[in-house]
Parts: structure tokens; sequence; C-alpha cells
């Protein structure tokens, strides 16, 4: 790839218009679309190796074999009370491409109402209207055969995909027979087919979409979606390796402006420049711990770290949401084969809450949830209306797959038996937690980036958290009804974990509390503040830091409520609409 610099001290020589921090899911689409324009000279610094022939990452068939790799930056939470004193591990990319490169693949989108949400906290343009041409540009559908459409229930909406993007998204190429046994069972109990669920609702049954580019069978993520095809731009510059310290920031006239970063490479030390702005694209976890290694953020926070105070916004790091995980398995027919071309986890279903909760257990739930403190008004409104019986939103995620997901569960080598997972994933999380810098252990140190921040994402904690634990305790109930239901129960022998032992309430809460994991969607942490402003969040609606001149977010982080589906599609959303109002600032002189 012509675009990959291996010189630092050139790289940091130029003068480029636009400084890309992070060359990951977003920050390669970004540095793409900015690109376009061959007078404007984009620099992307990205920590990671740039790896295009790593079979772990470009292989299917290998997904999630990149985890805890060299190619992961292996972090983890603190101690979560919530969770029993437990930590979790936090994987996220570190490589060319970002978490795209390491992650299920899944392509998929949240509901009409969840990006609404935003706009109606007072985030101009960021409803599902807004950002449905920015999804549809980001990707290329692969429509199906007539023929593997109505056997494999491939279906979707023409008005709602996307036809020439960068990310290729595809039906597999083959399926388990489970796929269809788990399909017919959920219609059986009621649940609706949803052919549409890429238009605005996830709710339903559905056959999933996958990040694959169908013509060779290689996943199709950020590097080589939107980096290869326009490597040989003469404009675009990609240094791998690098390790951002700090966004440099220039004080006068009362005002801060970002002007470059200082970034280090083989362990020595050097700044690059940019003359219009710089973007901030390290991630949910990264990009709040670069703002406030650069001065931007809690006072407290940042005294405490030994690190100088700049901008005050006490907003950076905090607001932290993430999808909330467990598993149940079963063992089930040894005679079942998975399909070696399938996708991994199938069929996907979204449901409310009150479809799988007795009215009775649904009913107390609602009341605790209307009686919380209300700490952020219009927030906590959004949460508490997706608890009307009348919403139709996927507020839990299910996933069957032919595989044991559970590493807590270790079976007897060479037993014969065989075993399934289904995935139980809470969507929209009442708990809320926090990711900030920390002062080194040694005295006299300041944090650096190689220092992991803090993670906190406070699972189960406090009144918020409870609801989730008792929300997650309900549904994994669901999977128990699923799996014993017809046709999936002709080959579902027993149930493995939760052990069939665990029958009431609290003996399943208890279970949830010790193997709740992360689903690994973390958001909010640098979010738009919308009609509040700084008093809220830590971006506006045009993804612009408070306080600091030329400088943006443009990442996960950035948004305000967490959404009910995987998060790359709408991160590569956020990257195109992103790269479009920089631009669209540029040409009418806003910055």
């Amino acid at each position: 790839m012509t675009a990959l610099s291996t010189n630092p001290a050139a790289f940091a020589a130029q003068n480029f218009d636009y400084l890309v921090i992070g060359g990951g899911t977003a920050g390669l689409a970004v540095a793409a679309r900015l690109s376009e324009d061959p007078s404007r000279l984009v620099g992307v610094v990205e920590a990671g190796p740039a790896a295009p022939d790593e079979e772990k990452i470009r292989n299917p068939g290998q997904v999630l074999q990149a985890l805890g790799t060299k190619y992961d930056w292996q972090f983890e939470t603190v101690p979560q009370a919530g969770l029993g004193g437990r930590t979790v591990e936090w994987p996220r990319g570190k490589v060319l491409g970002g978490t795209s490169a390491l992650n299920l693949m899944t392509w998929n989108r949240g509901n009409k109402e969840d990006y609404d949400a935003w706009e109606k906290l007072g985030n101009k343009g960021w409803g599902w209207d807004g950002l449905l041409p920015f999804f549809k540009k980001s990707e290329t559908f692969n429509s199906p055969s007539a023929a593997t459409q109505n056997i494999n229930r491939e279906y979707f909406d023409h008005q709602a995909i996307g036809t020439n993007g960068p990310v290729h998204a595809s039906y597999a190429k083959e399926y388990s027979d489970t796929h269809q046994l788990c399909y017919d069972t959920l219609l059986g109990l009621g649940v609706p087919e949803n052919r549409a669920h890429h238009a605005g609702s996830n709710v339903g049954v559905w056959t999933n979409l996958i990040s694959v580019n169908p013509e060779d069978n290689a996943r199709s993520y950020a590097s080589s979606a939107y980096l290869v095809p326009n490597s040989s731009r003469p404009n675009l510059f990609v240094l791998t390796e690098a390790l951002v310290e700090e966004i440099v920031l220039s004080e006068g006239g009362g005002e801060w402006t970002a002007t470059g970063a200082r970034f280090t490479h083989g362990g020595i030390s050097y700044r690059a420049q940019a003359s219009r702005e710089v973007i901030l694209c390290a991630g949910s976890v990264q990009s709040p711990q670069l703002l406030e290694l650069s001065g931007i953020g809690d006072p407290q926070i940042l005294s405490g770290a030994g690190t100088r105070v700049k901008v005050s916004n006490p907003n950076v790091g905090e607001n932290l949401q993430d999808h909330l995980m467990t598993i149940s398995v079963f063992e089930v027919d040894p005679s079942l084969q998975k399909a070696e071309l399938g996708a991994p986890g199938t069929p996907y279903c979204y449901l409310p809450i009150s479809a799988i909760t007795p009215r009775e257990k649904f009913v107390q739930l609602a009341s605790k949830i209307n009686s919380l403190e209300k700490s952020s008004p219009e927030k906590m409104a959004i949460l508490q209306s997706r608890f009307d019986p009348a919403a139709r939103l996927g507020q839990f995620e299910y996933i069957f797959d032919l595989e044991n997901w559970d590493s807590n569960f270790q079976p007897e080598p060479n037993s014969g038996k065989k075993y399934a997972s289904v995935l139980q994933i809470l969507q929209y999380p009442f708990s809320r937690g926090s990711i900030h810098i920390q002062k080194p252990q040694a005295s006299g140190l300041t944090p650096t980036t190689a220092d992991k921040p803090a993670i906190d994402p406070g699972y189960y904690s406090g009144a918020n958290g409870q609801i989730d634990l008792e929300i997650m305790t309900q549904c994994v109930r669901f999977s128990e009804k699923l799996c014993q239901s017809p046709p999936l129960s002709s080959v579902v022998r027993s149930r493995v974990t939760p052990p069939s032992s665990i029958e009431n309430d609290d003996g399943l809460r208890d279970w949830v509390v010790k193997n709740t994991t992360s689903d690994w969607h973390p958001v909010g942490t640098c979010a738009m503040g919308g009609s509040e402003g700084i008093h809220s969040g830590v971006v506006d609606d045009r993804l612009r830091v408070y306080g600091v001149k030329r400088l943006r977010v443009v990442d996960a982080s950035i948004m305000p409520l967490q959404i009910s589906a995987h998060l790359q599609a709408t991160v590569y959303a956020i990257a195109e609409k992103g790269a479009h109002l920089i631009l669209e600032d540029d040409l009418e002189g806003r910055l």
C-alpha cells in the first residue's frame, strides 16, 4: 500500500490539512472521504500494524481468533461490584481497521427510534432520516439469488440498502441445519418475521447480514474497504505503529486551538501538524483518554492524575454505556454439522421486554424504572418510554449458534458431545459508567497513552444497574423456552448452563451476576451534548469539541444513547456523516 509511510520523520514533516488520530473503523473512513479532494493533504496515525494478509483477520472462518493477540489492545475493566468483583475483558482493535478487523462481522442497524432519540436531545440531523443516506453510502449490499432468498429467508428492503459503498454486506453462503430449526421455532412461538430488518426496525426474527465480500469470501473491513482502494492517492499518508501521546493545543486570545499531535514511533517523539483540523477517531476507550491526556476534561480527574487543565469539561469519559451479555449453552444432537461458510450465529432475534416477560414482572420493572432518579431528565424520559407496553423496540437480542461460546464451560475432551449457544444481549442498558486516565503507581510520573485508562462500565451497579440485572434474569428464561419448543427441541438434549439445578429467580439472578460479560459495544464517552451543550456532552452536533477550535471527535464515543444493534454499521455511518460535516464546514468557512 503506497499510502503507508515508513519514515516517521518524513510523515511529521508534512503540513497536513487534516490529521486523523486512529486508523480504525471510523478513522480510515473519514480519511478516505477527506482525501477525495486531491488538494487536501490527509495524515492518519495508527498505533497498530497494517496486517493486510493476516488470515486471522481476513478469513471469516477464523472470526474472533485475532482477539488477545498483538492486534488487540487487550483492555480490561476495573473490578465490577455488580459482577461480584470480577473484571471483564474488553478487546479493542490495535491494527489498521481497528475493531472492524476483530469483530463478529455482524452488519445491522438500530431502530429508527434509536437515532431519532439522538435528535430529540437536540442533535440536529442525527435522526434516522438524517443518517440513512450515510448508512447507504457506506455499503454495497450483495443481493442473494431468488432461490436462496426463499430457502434461507434472506429478505431485505430495496429502498433501504446501499449499492455502491466501500463495505460489502452479504448473506452467508451456507447455513447449518439449526438455522431453519431455530427460525421456525421462533415463528411458532409467535415471534414476527422481519423482512425489512435493515429499514428502521429490527424487531422479530431474521437472517443476519455479515461484512464479507462474497467474491473472495474475505472480511470486508475499514482497511480493505476504505484504505486499500485509495492507497495510491498522493495526498493520503498513513503511519502505523505510532502512538499518539497528546493533541497539541495552542492558546491565543483566550481560546484553545488544536494544531497537531505529538506521537512516538520506535521510542522517538515526533510532532505532526494540521493546518485545518485534528480529527480524533480513537474509539470509546481512547478518545476520552487522549482528550484527558491533552488537558480536556474534569479538572478533578486531570489534577488527580497530574495533568494540566486546559479546558474544563466534566463530561469527558462519562456516560459510558455497553451491551451486557450472558450465554446459555445446550447439549444438542451430535450429528448436527456447522456450515463451513456459515455466518457466526444465525438467526438473529430482537424482542421487546414485554414480549418475553410475564405481565406481573413487566409491570414491576416499569414501576422501578419510573421511580429512578432523573439526573438527566431528557435521556431518562427516552429510556422510560421504551418500557411502554406499546413500544415495539428490540430491547433484547438473541443469537443462536452451533458452538459452545461459554469460556467458563469446558466440555470433557473426546466425549462425542456437541453444544449450541444462545447469546442473550441487553440492548438499552440503564447501567452507566466511565473511562478516565489515572495517576501511574510510580510517584512523580504523569499518565501516558501506554498507561491503560480505568474502564468502569458500572455493570449492575446502583439502582439503574439493578434494573439491568432484573431484565437479564428474566430474559435468560426465554432461551430455555426456545430450546424446549419444537422443532428446535427435537435436536436439543439438555441445558448445560445455567445448570439445570437452577430454577428460581434468586438462583438465576446469582448465576447472571457470576456469568455476565460484555458484547464489546461501548459508546457515549464523548457524547453529543445536544440542546444542553457542554453541560451534557463533549461535542456539538457537528462533532466539534466544546471549548477547542479545529478539533472534532468522530467515532462511537459521540453517541449520546446506546442503540439496539451491533455497532459497526452505525460507526461507518457516523464516519461518513462526520466527513460530510467537516467538508461542509470547510466549504462554508466554519471551523
